[in-house]
């Protein structure tokens, strides 16, 4: 009894040019960066190849992710220092800090020491100087600014580039 082929859904897809498809790969599926006039055989590879396409896709997602995550973490981090910073600027015009919280149902006073405030406030800012330098890095080791870039300048008209130049000089 013959056995029946897998429906389509679960066979696993590979690429239909393997020789392209490995280049792809290596370059981690980003062509942004290649001449126009190159790019031809790549583009129509993405276009027909299913395998490749979702891939790029992946990558793309995973870098726009990881874009995300390094902002979040530079503006939480942002927040946490100015945060600290206010606290310990009070506790210079008033003597000391208190801090309201919220347990069993009343309100408490808590005292924050000064070199604690100080403290919490350097970790902050070390945060924030680390965020921003993995922001950059992020910025660097992935193809989004020119994908962007490229974006922006398909989408202007080109009546408002040359107004844009024409103010640029």
């Amino acid at each position: 009894m013959p056995i029946a082929p897998y429906p389509r859904s679960h066979r696993h897809e590979t690429c239909n040019d393997q020789v392209i498809g490995a280049i792809l790969s290596g370059w981690r599926y980003d062509i942004s960066g290649i001449p126009k006039d190159l790019r031809g055989d790549y583009e129509a590879h993405l276009r027909g190849c299913t395998y490749c396409r979702r891939r790029q896709r992946l990558h793309r997602t995973v870098d726009i992710l990881l874009l995300a995550a390094t902002t979040l973490s530079f503006a939480a981090f942002l927040m946490a220092a100015l945060v600290m910073h206010k606290i310990e600027a009070y506790s210079h015009i008033s003597g000391s800090v208190h801090v309201h919280l919220h347990g069993e149902g009343r309100a408490a006073l808590a005292r924050i020491p000064d070199s604690i405030a100080i403290s919490l406030e350097a970790v902050a800012c070390t945060g924030v100087f680390v965020s921003l330098l993995l922001w950059v890095l992020v910025a660097i080791a992935t193809p989004i600014p020119g994908m962007l870039s490229t974006m922006f300048r398909e989408r202007i008209s080109p009546e408002e580039r040359d107004r844009l130049r024409k103010q640029a000089a």
